[in-house]
């Protein structure tokens, strides 16, 4: 019983650092981004908001 318990809570932990991983990495690719590609992504998109 004790073993069970054991790969349990080591799939847990794993569950955890992959759930961390993949939010790093969704962080990374935000900050990627500049002040200025994120205004003229906003001022392209407005400009598409504005035609239809």
């Amino acid at each position: 019983m004790r073993s069970i318990w054991k790969w349990v809570g080591l799939a847990g932990v794993a569950g955890v650092v992959a759930g961390g991983a993949l939010v790093a990495r969704d962080q990374r690719k935000r900050n990627a981004y500049t002040a200025d590609d994120i205004r003229a992504r906003l001022h392209k998109r407005l400009e598409e908001a504005d035609r239809a």
